[in-house]
């Protein structure tokens, strides 16, 4: 596999693993997704996605899953912090373009970045 796949110990796939990070994570929202994210000790980033039916039917959750994790394949290095990650996609974000999806996805994560950081500087752990 190369370095653009997600492997599935990239995953977030165990409800375990998604009720943890919902528990002890902290959340990020924009006006199309929240991203829940606590650090990890597994030395890699995790993505999981979650898209409720409220959301479109399969088709269009599909593409919304398939557009996420292309768009974290794509900044794995930006994510090397191993952080467990879950985007929630809201309602509106079906109708999205794949280049808006991009755009919306990449300002919350940043925004995640940059606190994520912050914290970890003032702490001193960083």
């Amino acid at each position: 596999m190369g370095a653009l796949s997600l492997l599935k110990k990239e995953r977030l796939r165990k409800r375990s693993d998604f009720t943890k990070l919902s528990k002890d994570g902290r959340r990020f929202h924009s006006e199309y997704f929240v991203v829940v994210c606590s650090r990890n000790g597994l030395g890699r980033s995790r993505l999981g996605v979650t898209i409720s039916k409220r959301v479109g039917r399969a088709v269009a959750r599909n593409r919304i899953k398939r557009l996420v994790r292309e768009h974290f394949r794509h900044r794995k290095a930006v994510l090397k912090d191993n952080y467990d990650l879950n985007v929630i996609a809201k309602g509106g974000s079906s109708a999205l373009l794949s280049q808006e999806m991009r755009e919306a996805l990449d300002a919350v994560v940043h925004d995640m970045l940059r606190k994520c950081e912050d914290e970890a500087v003032s702490a001193g752990t960083h």
